[in-house]
């Protein structure tokens, strides 16, 4: 039997462009596999680890015109939006190879024998090596950020991982493109091509996170599909961290004293976060609250007119837009919802933007308003109109997991006074990003930054932005007694490598 193609298509149209490639067999995806293995020992230079991604970030830049023109052929995102996009895809594997050259992630530690101490210390040296094969699974709203040069496959070279892409659907021929740059570049620096695997296919997706020389995966996309793999890399006979990220509703909190003093803005601020990209950010706000009051309803005029502004957009795919389509149905259909902006199809391949309001209370408790409190993928929240505090606790003690939570506070709120700090308080559980009086849509690629959060935000602790994502695909060893010149040169005493470290318990830099 003939390998299924793999199709570029318009989403714009709906009309396939050009057959990509073929859909990988197992026999293939094993190829991938060795092939990146093979090529791990080509990256135990931190040296040419840090050139190799500098150059990545180099010639990616070079080619943004051709890749920006055909990543927005396949996902009807934009020139604008695209070219941001791959700025910042440049900008995180540069700062990955600043990562690889501090060395801090390593994580060295030192401790000398101490015989007077209970039980007696021999003499400890600990450090981070590289897990091995990364599997990759591509998102489909970030063909550049989150995609084959994303994050994950950017922490995962720094760390001195291999890489072997699953790519998406809706953009193969970006995915095939980048890939090959990618592999220009390893080539620069003598790194086998190998180093960034590519395969196509949902079968070759599930028998790539069951390979045995895997030794991680990285994921980003829906619940359903993120636990099907997660589940199957915990059944492999040896498991593997599967860090995926999965679904977040990302809810938001407008203090009545908020709404009072400035309902407009927060109207408007909402609008443009929740429709920015057609509403296809992970970390779109899904769930807002909002008082029941004066302020309440200036805020929801003011969001009325601005939804009401935006354009019709197209969506990654048309399988989104008809999910869209008959979800945001389904939820403006259930009792006590009402839709100021009605969202749905804005034509033959296009949707609206446009919101729900419902009143807290019916979230509070089990019944088929829980269908509100499930991600909805496009241009369209949900405002639940609250009458008091209790409202909101009730509501949000029912919440799964959140990549964000944000809170809009007034002057007096985020000076201090009143109950600011213990509704952030409330909100640090459910999310890994708290954010107060912004937005959650923008993700900065910063050391500080974390995206990542509860289940099923994610199915780790980890962050898949920011530098310390590079630590998902590291594990510790510790070597004890062992004879100075047996040691890796990282944990030699007179650190030939000029790495920082604890050593004897004192920081070193």
């Amino acid at each position: 039997m003939a390998a299924a193609p793999v199709w570029s298509v318009d989403p714009r149209t709906g009309k396939q462009r050009e057959q990509v490639a073929v859909e990988a067999t197992a026999q293939e995806v094993d190829q991938a596999v060795r092939a990146a293995l093979a090529a791990q020992d080509a990256l135990a230079d931190r040296t040419v680890r840090a050139a190799f991604l500098r150059s990545a970030a180099e010639l990616l830049d070079g080619a943004k015109d051709h890749l920006v023109e055909a990543a927005d052929a396949e996902t009807a995102l934009g020139p604008v939006r695209l070219t941001g996009e791959l700025a910042r895809t440049c900008y995180q594997l540069r700062a990955f190879a600043d990562v690889v050259d501090e060395g801090g992630f390593l994580g060295v530690v030192i401790d000398h024998p101490d015989s007077s101490a209970t039980p007696p210390i021999p003499d400890l040296r600990r450090y981070k090596i590289p897990l091995g094969v990364v599997a990759v699974y591509s998102a489909s709203n970030f063909p550049f950020a989150f995609s084959v040069p994303g994050g994950d496959t950017a922490s995962a070279l720094a760390a001195g991982c291999p890489v072997v892409v699953k790519a998406h659907p809706d953009h193969p021929a970006t995915s095939e493109l980048v890939a090959a740059t990618l592999r220009r570049a390893a080539a620069l620096h003598d790194i086998p091509e190998g180093v960034i695997g590519l395969v196509h296919g949902f079968d070759a997706g599930v028998e790539l996170v069951r390979h045995p020389l895997v030794a991680g995966a990285g994921f980003t996309g829906s619940i359903r599909g993120g636990r099907a793999l997660f589940d199957a890399a915990a059944a492999r006979p040896v498991p593997i961290p599967f860090h995926g990220e999965l679904g977040s509703l990302n809810p938001v909190v407008v203090t009545e004293a908020a709404a009072v003093e400035r309902a407009e803005e927060i109207g408007a601020g909402l609008a443009g976060s929740m429709t920015l990209g057609v509403g296809q950010f992970c970390v779109k706000p899904g769930l807002v609250f909002a008082p029941a009051g004066a302020g309440g309803d200036r805020f929801v005029k003011s969001l009325t007119e601005a939804v009401s502004d935006t354009e019709a957009g197209v969506l990654l795919d048309h399988r989104m837009r008809d999910n869209f389509v008959a979800g945001v149905r389904e939820r403006g259909e259930l009792p006590d919802v009402e839709a100021p902006v009605t969202p749905g199809a804005g034509g033959e391949h296009t949707v609206s933007a446009g919101f729900l309001t419902v009143p807290a209370a019916k979230l509070a408790e089990e019944g088929e308003h829980d269908l509100l409190l499930e991600e909805c993928f496009g241009p369209v929240t949900v405002v639940a109109r609250y009458e008091n505090e209790a409202e909101i606790t009730d509501v949000l003690t029912r919440l799964p997991g959140n990549l964000t939570a944000t809170v809009q506070l007034s002057a007096e709120e985020a000076a201090g006074e009143g109950g600011g700090a213990a509704l952030i308080a409330e909100l640090t559980p459910l999310a890994g990003r708290v954010l107060v009086n912004g937005w959650p849509t923008g993700v900065a690629v910063a050391p500080a930054q974390h995206h990542g959060g509860p289940y099923p935000a994610t199915t780790s602790t980890s962050t898949s932005v920011g530098g310390t994502a590079i630590e998902r695909w590291l594990r510790p060893v510790a070597y004890q007694n062992t004879p100075a010149a047996l040691l890796p040169p990282e944990l030699r005493d007179d650190n030939p490598l000029g790495l920082p470290r604890r050593y004897d318990g004192r920081l070193e830099h």
